[in-house]
């Protein structure tokens, strides 16, 4: 297993280290992207948007690292598939959509090679924005051992045949009212599952916050609510990981 490293000393503090990190699943290279916060850190494994790991991503990495949180942010497309036409987005994350169990092996992947870079197994959490946060729930149904899934305005339908019946850990739900593409409806019936299995979560709405509030310079972009539900997160990682 080849893993190509690339410090970005210029952009960090002494104390952080960051790294383009190329690893194997089942035959094939994906490139994700690594940052420690130091020995014994709470580990956060980062899942991304339909566009493939990004900027955004790395972004958002560097946030947590800021708050003392080491982050893999996993690439569940393949080293150099990052698509930008709607068509290809729609491609690759159909993929997934359609083989739970290739999309269940990717992200157990990425945190083995995460805990092989040195990310704390014993106290971590997954989180993920839009096809990451679907990610992040299917993650939390296979029974996943991480102490909490945090997902973004995510896909929050659950497949047929699935439930959270084996889901371990806590869920945090960060969602949009005025999201049209993932209703209410379905927020709706996410919580009556959850309460039903009997899993710990909490779910919150923002008000006029539409698919995608999160991601910076958008149109889509909804800057109180972003702001909101981050200072969730950091409560919600703290509460858990502390």
């Amino acid at each position: 297993m080849k893993t190509a490293l690339l410090f970005l000393l210029s952009l960090l503090p002494a104390s952080l280290m960051a790294a383009n990190v190329t690893y194997q699943i089942n035959g094939q290279a994906y490139e994700g992207y690594y940052v420690s916060a130091g020995d014994n850190t709470p580990l956060v494994l980062l899942l991304h948007d339909w566009d493939g790991l990004t900027d955004y991503e790395i972004k958002r990495a560097h946030m947590l690292a800021d708050m003392g949180y080491s982050v893999f942010a996993a690439d569940l497309f393949g080293a150099g598939i990052r698509p930008t036409k709607m068509e290809d987005k729609k491609q690759h994350t159909g993929e997934l959509y359609n083989d739970r169990i290739k999309l269940r092996s990717l992200m157990d992947g990425a945190l083995n090679k995460a805990v092989a870079l040195g990310g704390n197994r014993n106290n971590a959490v997954a989180m993920g924005y839009c096809f990451g946060g679907a990610g992040v729930l299917e993650m939390a149904r296979s029974g996943a051992d991480l102490k909490g899934f945090v997902t973004f305005h995510g896909g929050l339908k659950t497949p047929q045949g699935q439930d959270y019946s084996q889901a371990k850990g806590k869920l945090l739900v960060l969602h949009g009212t005025a999201d049209t593409a993932i209703t209410m409806d379905q927020f709706a019936d996410l919580a009556s599952e959850l309460e039903s299995a009997g899993m710990p979560h909490e779910m919150i709405t923002y008000s006029g916050a539409p698919h995608a509030f999160t991601v910076f310079g958008s149109e889509r972009y909804r800057e109180d609510a972003d702001k909101k539900s981050w200072q969730r997160l950091s409560m919600f990682l703290n509460d858990i990981t502390r």
